[in-house]
This record gives structure tokens, sequence and C-alpha cells, in this order.
């Protein structure tokens, strides 16, 4: 009933930027948070970066002044703009979405993207 579909990711050397979009799409009602997460080989996934409809965001340690998150409401689309990559950045990027969702009666749920690739070398 909901889709998010992420784009922007690819490989880059150290030092450069690049940004994640990720549009939801389906029976929409509202969407509270929407984030990104990562997860790396052999590593559990994490949260990089969130931000609620109401435009609070909160970062990761290793990403503050780097990454910045920002949404566009109307689009139910949301943003990573990545500077200076570093090679640990490497990951697959998720995009996650709190859905508000109509069908019979108000439901709500979490949803993910099916991830994008990033790579950073050094």
């Amino acid at each position: 009933q909901v889709q998010l579909v992420e784009s922007g990711g690819g490989l880059v050397q150290a030092g450069g930027s690049l940004r994640l979009s990720c549009a939801a799409s389906g029976r929409i009602f509202s969407i509270n948070a929407m984030g990104w997460y990562r997860q790396a080989p052999g590593k559990q996934r994490e949260l990089v970066a969130a931000a609620t409809s109401g435009g609070s965001t909160n970062y990761a340690d290793s990403v503050k002044g780097r990454f910045t998150i920002s949404r566009d409401n109307a689009k139910n689309t949301v943003y990573l703009q990545m500077n200076s990559l570093k090679p640990e950045d490497t990951a697959v990027y998720y995009c996650n979405a709190d859905v508000l969702y109509y069908t019979d009666s108000y439901h709500r749920n979490d949803y993910w993207g099916r991830g994008t690739q990033v790579t950073v070398s050094s």
C-alpha cells in the first residue's frame, strides 16, 4: 500500500558529496518521521538521520556536520545531502517512513525502501 523508492547512491571519492532522495507513494494520509539508516557489511543497521514532519531532526554523531536531512512534505520526499564523505560511510542506505494511511480506518505502519549503495573510495 505504501512504497518508498530511493535514488542517488553511487561511487564517490573520499571528500566528495552525494545526495540521496526517497519518495513515498501510495495510500498515505500523513507521514510522521522519515529517516535514513545504513548497513555496512558485517554490521548492524544504524540510524544516520531522521526528520519529523514538524522539522525536528537528529543525526548520528558520526555524520554531524557533514550530512543534512531535509523533507518536502508536499511531495512525501526526504533527502540526505552527504558532504565530506569518508570510506567508513560506505554502506547500503535505507529510507524509512512512519506512515499513517487510511483504508476502512486509519492504520500506522513503518515502511522501508529497498536500499541504495553508497561506496566511498579512499
